[in-house]
């Protein structure tokens, strides 16, 4: 690769390519649009619709409650839930 005064410039060893598989290099706006792309969109209605309102209604009046658990992971989440759970009883 050549050094051009007022460029940037990426080196990367061959033997990364190659255990890598390549790299593909784009404008961010192009990844951006892919980016969405790949996540799908989901429409939902009737029974469907009224069931996740109300999922997402009770969980934002835990939330304001103080009800909800902050955790790394949701292995974490369960585990601590369960403890709390537990002191209850």
């Amino acid at each position: 690769m050549v050094n051009n005064p007022g460029q940037n410039s990426i080196t990367i060893s061959r033997e990364e390519t190659r255990k890598s598989g390549g790299f593909v290099i784009l404008p961010i706006k192009e990844y951006e649009k892919l980016r969405e792309k790949a996540v799908p969109t989901f429409y939902l209605e009737g029974k469907e619709a009224e069931e996740l309102d109300k999922l997402v209604k009770e969980g934002l009046r835990e939330y304001r409650g103080g009800k909800t658990i902050e955790a790394d992971s949701l292995k974490d989440a369960l585990r601590k839930y369960g403890r709390k759970k537990n002191l209850k009883n």
